[in-house]
């Protein structure tokens, strides 16, 4: 069963931004797409199965951002 999670991120501010958030949340088991956007500070993500926040929070300090669920 595919769902779909919505995330604010702050601190991006570009396109590289917006690669560094997509590499480190796409290499996450489960994630079946994601949409990330500097303009908007929103990554969207759907995962089939489960995919904690835990575990996207933890992919996006990865990537050098914050994060917390919409």
């Amino acid at each position: 069963m595919n769902s779909t999670q919505t995330y604010a991120v702050t601190g991006m501010t570009c396109g590289h931004c917006e690669s560094s958030v997509l590499d480190k949340v796409s290499a996450l088991p489960g994630v079946r797409d994601l949409t990330v956007s500097a303009a908007t500070g929103e990554l969207i993500i759907t995962t089939s199965g489960h995919v904690s926040d835990d575990a996207v929070v933890s992919a996006v300090v990865e990537a050098g951002y914050t994060a917390h669920r919409n």
